[in-house]
């Protein structure tokens, strides 16, 4: 079971994305702000952060930011949750690794399918020594 935090501001959206995850086999837990997700990220580092970008005390940018500055051998996967399109607004991810875009809204079942190909690859190859 693949432990995922959800860091939004949202109750609605956290609620769907939450039940979601759940019904796929995940252990789910949640903070309404960046700073609170960051606080649970070093106490307990998940296997997958999602996170919005616009949130109150500490947005989903300079979330990603303190995690990469903090973590920086962190290896799991960072989805940001974002209607922004603009390419400027999506520039400051190239440096952090393990960092990718999800357009808003997000389909749950993307998001499912999306978690299993990244968890997937995760895995050794049977007979390999990694």
């Amino acid at each position: 079971m693949k432990r995922i935090l959800i860091v939004d501001d949202e109750p609605n959206v956290t609620r769907v994305l939450k039940l979601m995850l759940e019904r796929a086999g995940h252990a789910v837990s949640t903070a309404p702000n960046g700073e609170l997700g960051l606080a649970s990220v070093l106490a307990d580092p998940p296997d997958a952060l999602i996170t919005d970008i616009q949130m109150p005390h500490m947005d989903g940018r300079q979330l990603v930011r303190e995690i990469h500055q903090r973590l920086p051998e962190r290896r799991f996967e960072i989805f940001v949750m974002t209607s922004m399109t603009e390419r400027a607004e999506r520039e400051w991810v190239r440096a952090i690794p393990h960092v990718e875009f999800l357009e808003k809204p997000v389909s749950p079942r993307q998001l499912v399918a999306r978690l299993a190909q990244v968890f997937a690859a995760e895995l050794p190859i049977a007979g390999s020594a990694r």
